[in-house]
């Protein structure tokens, strides 16, 4: 079995104000780095060689955690951006009322959507659907996971809407593993008739 890739978790955070006296940021901006190069040009995918089975994969080190007060100034600029972006949405249409808050609702729906696309669901007529059966499997186990985190945090509703989600997309999934299975057991069509 291969190992997953590693990725590089990168701190975006603004720098505390005693390391920007240390390291004061030029006056002019500079030239972009290589995109190789720049330690802050996002995430990027680590190759290295598979490890052996007797070590335990190494775990991503992470930057500390955001302080409180980075939390709340990062919340209120992200709302503010999110504010002004809606604006510009609303100055070109008109007629749009405001977008309604995400619920947990929005984000069940999503992980149900992605997976029944996954899946096949949604091609177009006339079309062979694409299935990506590992990449439904890990939405699926996603929306696992969240189940097992929010128990007992949900209200009745939410649970229900979780679950019957949950179960909806799982027997999608078994009935769709259930014809790949069929299909690969059966022997190959014989070729047609013909010259020889």
């Amino acid at each position: 079995m291969t190992e997953p890739p590693k990725f590089t978790v990168i701190d975006r955070r603004k720098m505390k104000a005693e390391e920007e006296q240390e390291n004061p940021q030029p006056a002019a901006p500079a030239p972009p780095p290589e995109p190789a190069a720049s330690p802050a040009a996002g995430p990027r995918l680590v190759v290295s060689e598979p490890a052996p089975a007797s070590e335990k994969p190494e775990q991503a080190e992470m930057p500390p955690a955001p302080t409180a007060q980075e939390s709340t100034e990062q919340k209120t600029a992200y709302d503010a951006s999110a504010q002004r972006l809606e604006d510009l949405v609303r100055a070109q249409n008109p007629a749009a009322g405001p977008q309604p808050p995400v619920s947990f609702e929005h984000l069940v729906q999503q992980f149900y959507v992605s997976a029944m696309i996954q899946m096949g669901a949604g091609a177009q007529e006339g079309q062979r659907p694409r299935i990506d059966i590992l990449g439904a499997r890990q939405t699926i186990d996603l929306l696992g996971v969240l189940a097992d985190k929010t128990r007992g945090n949900l209200t009745d509703a939410e649970d229900k809407m979780l679950q019957t989600v949950l179960f909806e997309v799982r027997m999608a999934f078994m009935e769709l593993t259930s014809m790949i299975t069929l299909q690969s057991m059966q022997p190959p069509a014989p070729p047609p008739p013909g010259k020889h």
